[in-house]
């Protein structure tokens, strides 16, 4: 029975470490590099007549090339709306209105926009450890509350250093994935 629980208490701890590298994957496809990419524009929201909207809901995205991405309203009535939606968010890209598509150019980064990029890429990275710290931490907790339980003291140590050993994996995952991601931002 406590190895079924010191099961449970490792597969949870490594599902939550599992959710903070699925969480930075998705933050770090926000994170603009040199080329155009449609989840860029992710999570950005449209007052679409009076109600606040997923662009990915109101529109097709696209990008035609490397440096160009192309937005195709559904309704050619909230064109203006998804280009204001644009300008207003802190992106900073200019999008262009032709009546029946918005286009957003994607200009090369500057070296010291690469810098500001390479340092939020870091800081999301650090953020995302935390995650993977306090699964280790709940798992320590979970642990300490089966030795009371009647867990022998040596088998809470093995438990808890098959937590630090999972812990170790994962911020490592998180460090491979922030430094890939660094040297596709400061690639020219």
């Amino acid at each position: 029975m406590a190895d079924e629980d010191v099961g449970l208490v490792l597969d949870e701890a490594k599902e939550a470490m599992e959710k903070s590298i699925k969480s930075l994957r998705r933050d770090m496809l926000k994170v603009r590099t040199g080329r155009a990419n449609t989840s860029l524009l992710d999570g950005l929201q449209v007052d679409y007549y009076g109600t606040p909207t997923p662009l990915n809901q109101l529109a097709n995205l696209s990008t035609p090339d490397a440096r160009l991405i192309l937005i195709s309203p559904y309704d050619k009535g909230s064109l203006a709306a998804i280009e204001r939606a644009v300008q207003s968010s802190d992106l900073g890209l200019t999008p262009a209105n032709d009546g029946k598509v918005v286009r957003i150019q994607v200009p090369p980064l500057t070296e010291e926009r690469r810098k500001e990029l390479v340092k939020q890429v870091r800081k999301m990275a650090e953020d995302h450890k935390v995650g993977v710290r306090e699964g280790r931490r709940d798992a320590v907790s979970m642990l300490k509350d089966l030795e009371s339980e009647g867990l022998s003291t040596d088998d809470r140590r093995r438990a808890e250093k098959s937590v630090q050993d999972l812990t170790d994996e994962y911020v490592g995952r998180i460090d491979e994935q922030c430094s890939q991601k660094e040297k596709e931002i400061l690639e020219v």
